[in-house]
């Protein structure tokens, strides 16, 4: 059988007897290995007998020492002859004297040993760690006999008391009766099985009623108990009394209600929570290594091992010798300590104030379960990101002459990573006759071995990868180029996607080595192939710097007041003449040309008046794009980009890209462009303007002394006055530079620097933000050119400090939210091609530039790539049809036409189970053409919007602190607060039903708004009801008494409560509200994230529903599932003609969804480990490994892209669901 080939996966809690079963011997000795010897202790933590032997094929003894005995038990030292390796999964046993708790299940919250028997938590850890005694049985015979002698006992009292003492003194003395007889009575009657005693309580009840009773202390009595637990019963009996009670306690109940129905299901036995048997795992799973030193480096788990062995032996031995109670009791709750410590040693000291189990050098000890949990834990240290062979890592250099799908490999480092194609090639050449001659003649740098070499990486292709890894174009493919030195190149036009740069940023580079692995590596991860943004769309592989300003200059006329005084017949012509020096690059020239050629269609007349360089330009272009008859900057550089991949496809833009860093380099130093400090001009206005500002500033400050206006307005008018007379300089700075001299070159071409930075260099840095984000009313009045007095630069620091903090802790951020958000959407894959959906979302202009305001530039790029539901009419005309591609041209042709409004497919209306379809999710934005079906698209999504997160995060640093450079502050907590649902700071405050508002008053510096509401009773009157809502301090509101006010509406600003808008508005008002607040806040930041990303993560947040009313389906009220299940369960129940469950919509934060998510492994490996797997094995939870991470802890190949299996199709179609309307 092949181990990787299963279907899903199951946990469950493991029995005593499934545990024996796993065992391959029994540990009764602490010891490890005999420091003397240095081989393992026969029965002890390493034997030999028990895991397997040391060396292959040799027992311990020494007597069977060859393959050839394989499988053969040694009659002298007991140990099978076998491989070595079996000492990784072969495991053993401890007998523990007494019954432990496992902790998880006792100190878990909620603790499930306490669900099912209804006992605290800290009542249960009393008797666990024997403080407190449980009673495991009452007689009840014994129990009716001494509540009726107690009745005999009080009436003959009684009648004493009558015959012996008469008036006041009767009275008292009977009360005193009746105060004891009810006290012993109740005594008596709270002797019930489970109930929890003190051991104070104990001993007097003990003395009492000794005979009623039998109590007992530690985890066997509650094991008992348990074992006698029928849950089938105690869930009817639970059913019942979740009918009867109220909510607070049925709350309550339905959760035991959930614990005990998936223990029943999945016929885990509640006793199996006490451990009888502790498994031993694997020896070379926690190894212990020699040192230098001939001392022993060991792993935690032999420590917490050792200590358990010695107390149980040491336990056993004193029940043999029938030791006093208290004694053994000790031990036994050392015992329990002991296993504690061993399963969760991090929790105990959490929780229950125990100390942690610690090592030697007070360090606590590393358990089993924080070998789980955490970033060093198993999960994401080794199951989700391992170590790989053949690979390198180096500083990375740029490579100017380097293709766009090529990298340069140090000679060096590609023969060790090709090392071992290398030795195959010379034995295949019969250079050399085995491995460890040609491993010889690679270290000795034999100069046939680079021959060799080249042959050996000529078809291949190589994977670079730059860390942070934030979206897929971080890892790219390229053909390899040995060249010399020790730094890897890479092409100049590739860093964008990579966002390297060339001060000291390392990369990561390996060999794919299966020809799968080749093929992907050629076919979908080249560098070449990936020319677009996946989450815009725009092209990312552009020139910049250096290549755009050769661009710019080869484009640009050296005068433009001269006209043209040469003609020429034709292209051809023209370059001949510029290359004798006949005519410049870049002088105007006319040139006759022919307008059949597509190439010239827009240009009217026979002549065209251009410059040679914008000849040369063009021919790179190509025949599809039109002649560009402009100078080129940055962002006109880049429309020709988009031109050529619309007219040319993305196969041939790389070639184009080529060109153009050819180009763009060539006359980037042809221009001989420099620049140094005296090419920067302080303008001689600069002085007289700055004091005019200052007397400005004197009569502002002369206004607020004498008491004009407030200090607010003050501010405001001083921020005001300088930011004009700074702008009013800036104005300058175009005067005073020479019109084609570096600088402004530079600046006109957008390879380098703004305006703002020329501003700051030689006229004044201007005003700068404190760390609180004020803006000082004094601005730094030097500038670089001349250097700060320590004033200024004290002043300017200060906000600058600030920044390169904030940076550091918002890139953790960022990380996190990207992190967060890849585990809610990776099992969102293309599954089908089309799910049928009528529905769609409306994309309105309108609502979009309402939305946006002056940041929402071009409709064309919101609708391209969708698909449409239904026609795009203006008029009686049709622009396009029902379910057709919306592509550049039909986007073009749609915005042209005038339409206000379309209706595309979305993934918020999708109906495919576990993913989406092609038409729902329409382009891939990065390949220009419809999703392919296995795409992840839910992963994608993620990236697109935790990419520019952590690009918003550092955009602070860049703009050095200077004032009115927005920062993120707003930004990524936002984005969080939506993502999270958390409740938002500076609430808005809807209404939840019609009325009127009947006043508002203040409250403190809050206010309340009371809105009126007439209600209609059952005898059809109407009775007034007042619902009031408080507006925090600082939001303006927008109602007055007496205005009309309909349900979900806002009455004040400030941001809305996301449940609050699903609870009035509905969950379409709700959905278009997170796509709408977060695209705001990227778009303010100037990152652009497509809409198609965010409907993937809010269709996400919306994917959960509690069940209200189960019908005959197997949901308990209250449960939450997911919607897709319900509703795969109610088209179950209709065809069987059953009674259909009804459910809520919920709307769940993305940490709240990934961990409910239907697998454990994913959510196990996300947060909150020890929870997930609590529950799972509990219900015995199946993990059918839909999602990526599963199978990649699993080993197996991921279910998306290429690894797309067929299985996951048919299952798509089988499965199709109703969209609930």
């Amino acid at each position: 059988m092949n181990i990787v080939d299963f279907e899903a996966l199951k946990l469950s809690l493991a029995s005593s007897d499934e545990i024996l079963s796993w065992s391959f011997g029994e540990v009764i000795k602490p010891e490890t290995i005999n420091y003397r010897t240095q081989r393992p202790e026969k029965d002890g933590l390493f034997s030999e007998r028990i895991f397997g032997p040391t060396k292959d094929f040799e027992c311990y003894c020494g007597k069977y020492k060859k393959m050839r005995f394989k499988g053969v038990v040694c009659d002298r030292c007991g140990v099978e002859v076998t491989f070595a390796i079996v000492r990784r999964e072969r495991m053993g046993h401890i007998e523990l004297a007494t019954p432990c708790a496992h902790i998880w299940f006792l100190r878990g919250i909620p603790s499930r040993i306490g669900m099912i028997l209804d006992i605290s938590l800290p009542q249960l850890e009393k008797v666990v760690y024997y403080t407190g005694y449980i009673i495991t049985s009452v007689d009840e015979e014994s129990k009716k006999k001494v509540l009726q002698e107690l009745e005999t006992e009080l009436s003959s009292k009684v009648k004493l008391l009558k015959k012996g003492v008469k008036g006041k003194v009767l009275d008292e003395n009977l009360k005193k009766l009746e105060f004891q007889y009810k006290k012993t009575k109740e005594e008596i009657l709270s002797l019930r099985v489970s109930r929890i005693l003190t051991e104070l309580e104990y001993q007097q009840l003990a003395m009492k009623f000794g005979h009623v009773f039998e109590a007992e202390t530690g985890s066997e009595p509650i094991r008992k108990i348990l074992q006698n637990v029928d849950l089938k019963k105690l869930y009817r009996f639970l059913a019942k009394e979740a009918q009867d009670k109220k909510t607070l306690s049925r709350k309550k109940i339905l959760q035991r209600m959930r614990l005990v129905k998936s223990m029943v299901e999945s016929g885990v036995k509640p006793e199996s929570m006490f451990l009888m048997v502790l498994p031993v795992i694997p020896p070379d799973l926690r190894p212990m290594v020699q040192l230098d030193g001939g001392r022993y480096a060991s792993s935690d788990l032999n420590d917490l091992y050792r200590r358990i062995i010695n107390r149980n032996n040491r336990l056993k031995k004193l029940i043999d010798l029938g030791s006093p109670e208290v004694i053994v009791r000790n031990e036994k709750r050392m015992l329990q300590e002991a296993v504690d410590a061993l399963i969760d040693n991090s929790s105990r000291k959490t929780q229950g104030g125990l100390q942690a189990a610690v090592a030697a050098n007070r360090r606590p000890l590393r358990s089993l379960a924080d070998i789980l949990k955490g970033k060093q834990g198993r999960f994401r240290q080794n199951l989700l990101g391992k170590r790989v062979d053949y690979s390198g890592r180096s500083v990375i250099v740029v490579g100017p002459e380097l293709n766009l799908d090529q990298c340069g490999v140090p000679k060096k480092m590609a023969l060790e990573i090709f090392k071992p194609i290398v030795i195959n090639g010379l034995i295949q050449r019969e250079l050399a006759h085995n491995t460890k001659a040609a491993s010889r003649m690679i270290e000795d740098y034999d100069p046939v071995i680079w021959e060799i070499l080249e042959d050996a990486i000529k078809d291949k292709y190589m994977i670079l990868n730059r860390a942070p890894t934030l979206h897929r174009l971080s890892i790219q493919a390229f053909k390899p180029v040995l060249i010399e030195g020790l730094a890897i190149q890479i092409p100049p036009m590739v860093c964008q996607a990579f966002n390297a740069d060339f001060d000291g940023d390392a990369m990561a580079i390996h060999l794919p080595l299966s020809e799968e692995a080749q093929k992907e590596a050629g076919e979908i991860m080249l560098s070449s192939k990936n020319i677009l943004k996946p989450a815009t769309g725009d092209p990312i592989a552009e020139p910049s710097k250096d290549m755009t300003f050769g661009i710019y200059w080869l484009t640009s006329l050296e005068d433009e007041s001269l006209p043209a005084k040469r003609i020429f017949s034709s292209i051809e012509e023209a370059l001949y003449a510029e290359a004798v020096k006949v005519v410049g690059l870049r002088e105007k020239i006319n040139v006759m040309i022919d307008n059949s050629l597509p190439k010239f269609k827009d240009v009217e007349g026979k002549f065209l008046e251009t410059t040679v360089g914008r000849i040369i330009f063009n021919q790179s272009l190509g025949d599809g794009v039109g002649f560009i008859n402009d100078k080129l900057d940055k962002k006109k550089v880049q429309k020709s980009i988009q031109s050529f991949i619309r007219a040319e496809g993305i196969e041939k833009t790389s070639l184009f890209l080529d060109k153009l860093r050819v180009l763009g380099f060539t006359y980037a130093t042809l221009s001989r462009l420099s620049w140094g400090m005296d090419d920067l001009i302080i303008p001689k206005e600069r002085d007289y303007l700055v004091k005019e500002a200052k007397k400005q500033v004197d009569q502002i400050n002369d206004q607020f002394i004498q008491g004009f206006i407030s200090a607010k307005e003050k501010s405001v008018k001083v921020i005001q006055l300088w930011t004009a007379t700074i702008n009013e300089l800036k104005g300058y700075i175009s005067k005073v530079l020479p019109q084609h001299g570096s600088v402004l070159s530079l600046i006109r071409s957008k390879a380098q620097g703004n305006e703002d930075q020329v501003q700051q260099l030689m006229i004044m840095k201007g005003l700068v933000t404190s760390p609180t984000g004020q803006i000082y009313e004094v601005p730094v009045e030097g500038c670089y050119k001349e250097g700060l007095n320590p004033l200024d630069y004290f002043v300017s620091i200060h906000g600058s400090r600030k920044g390169l903090v904030d940076t550091a802790l918002r890139t953790a951020d960022a990380g996190y939210l990207t992190r967060r958000l890849v585990d809610v959407a990776q099992d969102m894959v293309v599954r089908e091609v089309d799910c049928g959906d009528v529905v769609g979302r409306l994309i309105s202009k309108t609502r979009l530039e309402r939305a946006l305001g002056s940041a929402f530039q071009d409709f064309s790029k919101v609708i391209f790539g969708r698909v449409l539901v239904e026609d795009v009419k203006v008029g009686k005309k049709i622009i396009a049809r029902k379910g057709e591609e919306i592509d550049w041209q039909k986007a073009k042709e749609i915005v042209e036409s005038g339409a206000e409004s379309v209706r595309v497919r979305s993934p918020l209306y999708c109906r495919t189970r576990f993913g989406l379809c092609q038409q729902c999710i329409g382009y891939d934005l990065g390949k220009n053409h419809l999703a392919d079906i296995g795409d992840a698209v839910g992963v994608v999504a993620a990236q697109s919007i935790g990419e520019p997160g952590t690009q918003l995060t550092l955009r602070t640093f860049h703009t050095g602190g200077t004032a009115l450079a927005s920062d993120i502050t707003q930004g990524l907590p936002r984005v969080e607060e939506i993502f999270e649902l958390h409740s938002p700071k500076g609430k808005a405050a809807l209404t939840k039903r019609d009325g009127a508002v009947h006043e508002i008053v203040s409250l403190g510096a809050d206010r309340v708004v009371k809105i009126k509401h007439l209600e209609k009773t059952k005898t059809k009157r109407t009775r007034k009801e007042f619902d009031e809502y408080t507006v925090s301090a600082g939001l303006s509101i927008f109602v007055k008494t007496g205005d009309q006010v309909k349900k979900g509406q806002p009455l004040s600003e400030g941001s809305f409560d996301i449940k609050e808008v699903l609870a009035a508005l509905g969950k379409r008002a709700a959905e278009e509200y997170i796509i709408k607040e977060i695209k705001k806040i990227y778009v303010s930041q100037g990152a652009d994230i497509d809409d198609r990303w965010l409907e993937v993560i809010a269709k996400l947040m919306f994917s959960r529903v509690q069940i209200k009313n189960p019908g005959d389906s197997n949901f308990l009220p209250g449960e939450v599932i997911d919607k897709s299940r319900f509703l795969l369960t109610n088209d179950e129940l209709k065809k069987s003609k059953k009674k259909v469950a009804k459910a809520y919509q919920l709307v769940m934060g993305i940490s709240k969804v990934a961990l409910g998510a239907e697998g454990f492994l994913s959510a196990a490996s996300f947060q909150h480990t020890a929870r997930v797997l609590i529950d799972a094995s509990l219900g015995g939870r199946v993990d059918h490994l839909r999602g990526l991470k599963e199978n990649v802890i699993i080993g197996k190949m991921i279910p998306c892209g290429t690894g797309f299996r067929s299985q996951d199709r048919t299952d798509a179609k089988n499965i199709r669901i109703r969209k609930d309307k």
